[in-house]
């Protein structure tokens, strides 16, 4: 990579990180606290509301995990990450403080990692103006900042892309490594294995001997089937991490739900009873529908615009999470469905620099109010 692009990308990253503390900030003068999901509970929360905000929700679960291990009702939650922070902390201690501090560094520095492979992925393809627009819109998503927070987001984005990478360069072995790692951190990972698999066909088209991509095709599922072995010894059911989705709200279903179906609860049923006096449950729920309806029309999109091994990724993933009968979480789950951003800026990049400014300043709106609701304990996603 040139020094201007390693530049780029720095500064970009240095200045996201930057803003999210300011939205908290704003968080803590705009909207009063919520006290049930804090990260690090309330006094460590009021103590520091700028390191704690990012262990929110979701984030307390993961250190909990690297902390003392999985607990019953906790198998949701996928292994590879809380095991990376465990294993970062295991020289220094492992008291909670230490569990906290490692894996907001994994998640960072995964983040960072990710956006140095996005870039030559990108790049691979397009001109630099494309990949520029590719991490102004990713960084710029609403839900960018579970990228810095103790989600998995940020390394299973890290992991996606450079899978990715590696299989454009064909160094097969590798990039099933990293797949197989994905997999065992986000169940959404398995939508690489029809877009990898497409990348096999393409490359057997070639005359590209197929033994090596056959077996990295393999090492895909293999993340997660470790993790079902181990909840089938420890539970006896190795779909535990599904079957006990209906623990987070009616609103998930042990049962697969089709697509169709969610859309018409959202449309007939969620937005018609909100309580549009309260602004968090309003803003979340339009964040969460208008992400399922953008990222709807982009996974169609894609097979016309980009390589389809990116629009088979980007269909698969989109799939996926709405399987449990819900966009709930929705805006975030599609922060690591790369090829969208891909296609936004191709598309955004044909647009006057007015268009391109108003599609920033919208991003960066509703960026900070997610944010900042976040950050004082609210649901975002």
């Amino acid at each position: 990579m040139k020094k201007d692009d390693v530049r780029f990308i720095l500064s970009a990253f240095l200045s996201w990180r930057v803003l999210l503390f300011l939205f908290v900030a704003l968080g803590i003068a705009f909207f009063p606290l919520q006290e049930n999901f804090l990260g690090g509970r309330l006094e460590n929360y009021l103590k520091n509301p700028y390191f704690w905000s990012f262990l929110n929700f979701d984030g307390e679960h993961y250190a909990s995990i690297a902390y003392q291990g999985y607990l019953p009702l906790t198998y949701f939650y996928f292994p590879f990450y809380p095991l990376v922070a465990r294993l970062i902390i295991s020289p220094l201690g492992g008291s909670f403080i230490n569990v906290a501090i490692s894996g907001l560094l994994v998640s960072n520095i995964s983040f960072a990692v990710g956006l140095f492979g996005l870039w030559k992925l990108v790049r691979l393809d397009y001109k630099r103006n494309v990949a520029t627009l590719t991490v102004i819109l990713l960084l710029l998503f609403p839900t960018s900042f579970y990228f810095g927070a103790f989600y998995t987001e940020s390394l299973v984005f890290a992991l996606i892309v450079w899978a990715f990478y590696l299989v454009r360069k064909r160094q097969w072995l590798a990039a099933g490594i990293l797949a197989a790692m994905a997999t065992a951190t986000r169940i959404t990972a398995l939508a690489l294995i029809p877009a990898l698999a497409y990348e096999v066909w393409e490359y057997r088209k070639k005359g590209g001997k197929i033994a090596l991509p056959i077996i990295s095709l393999a090492l895909i599922p293999m993340g997660l089937g470790i993790y079902m072995y181990y909840l089938y010894r420890v539970t006896g059911d190795p779909l535990e991490f599904f079957n006990a989705i209906s623990l987070f709200g009616q609103q998930r279903s042990a049962e697969i739900v089709l697509l169709p179906q969610v859309f018409y609860r959202y449309f007939f049923k969620v937005l018609p009873s909100l309580d549009y006096s309260y602004f968090p449950a309003v803003f979340t729920s339009y964040l969460e529908i208008g992400s399922a309806v953008l990222f709807f029309i982009l996974g169609i999109w894609a097979f016309f615009k980009i390589r389809l091994s990116y629009a088979f990724f980007l269909a698969a993933g989109y799939l996926i999470p709405p399987l449990s009968g819900s966009f709930s979480s929705f805006p975030r789950y599609v922060l690591i469905l790369f090829p969208a951003f891909i296609l936004l800026a191709v598309w955004l990049n044909k647009k006057s620099k007015i268009v391109r400014k108003m599609v920033f300043l919208i991003l960066f709106v509703l960026l900070s109010v997610a944010c900042a609701l976040f950050a004082r304990g609210y649901w975002v996603s």
